[in-house]
């Protein structure tokens, strides 16, 4: 099965170099099922031809805001769009969380309550799991029809499904405790307050649940393939 990544922001030069860009990160966290990787850099301008390039695809967290006038944003809410009509599985994090929703007619701003970093607990499809966050904002408005699967009181729409094809979450499941401490000092400084910083290094060693996200996105996309495979025999 071929996941296609849109990468829309790039991991702070004086990181990569340890734990790779952010599409890195995600092939990491999928290895083992068996995938194929692309990655088309959308947020440089590089789109694929179209949601048929892949089998799956998953968009990436950034530093931008979805809100923000990109040259690379309408055409990628086209893709989305696309990519829902066509029925291919879709996962998006932290701003591609964002961007799905917006593309599909909800709301996203400055969450007045202010920034979430570092482990956070969630409650994610009826159980909590901790995942490292890295935020300030958020869907405030879900677009119709999409069900809200996790989230907390500081973000309530940490979480959400789109029938049975895209599922999408706020926290970054791919960022390691060692990545967070890097972006604390090398993005976050002047950027973050520092009492929120100062907060979540302290937590740092707290128990990330990545793996466990790793093995359920790994099986969303999974069980997707089988379903196509059962409905193409179906047919045959």
């Amino acid at each position: 099965m071929k996941i296609g990544i849109l990468l829309t922001g790039h991991a702070p030069d004086d990181l990569i170099e340890g734990s790779g860009d952010y599409d890195a990160m995600f092939r990491n966290m999928l290895a083992g099922h068996g995938f194929e990787f692309e990655t088309w850099a959308v947020v440089d301008g590089d789109f694929p031809p179209g949601p048929e390039a892949a089998d799956g695809w998953l968009i990436t967290g950034s530093k931008h805001g979805v809100y923000e006038d990109h040259p690379w944003i309408p055409p990628l809410e086209d893709l989305i769009r696309a990519i829902r009509a066509s029925g291919k599985p879709l996962i998006g994090v932290c701003f591609g969380h964002q961007i799905i929703a917006r593309a599909l007619g909800g709301k996203v701003e400055k969450f007045q309550g202010g920034w979430a970093v570092g482990p956070t607990e969630y409650d994610l499809h009826g159980q909590k799991v901790t995942l490292n966050a890295w935020h300030q904002d958020q869907v405030t408005e879900p677009p119709e029809g999409a069900r809200v699967v996790g989230g907390n009181d500081f973000c309530r729409h940490a979480a959400l499904a789109y029938g049975d094809t895209i599922w999408t979450i706020q926290p970054h499941p791919e960022f390691g405790s060692d990545f967070v401490g890097g972006l604390i000092e090398k993005r976050g400084r002047g950027v973050v307050p520092d009492e929120v910083l100062d907060d979540a290094s302290g937590r740092l060693d707290a128990q990330i649940d990545q793996a466990a996200l790793g093995r359920f996105m790994a099986e969303f996309f999974l069980n997707h393939s089988k379903h196509e495979d059962t409905e193409r025999k179906e047919r045959a």
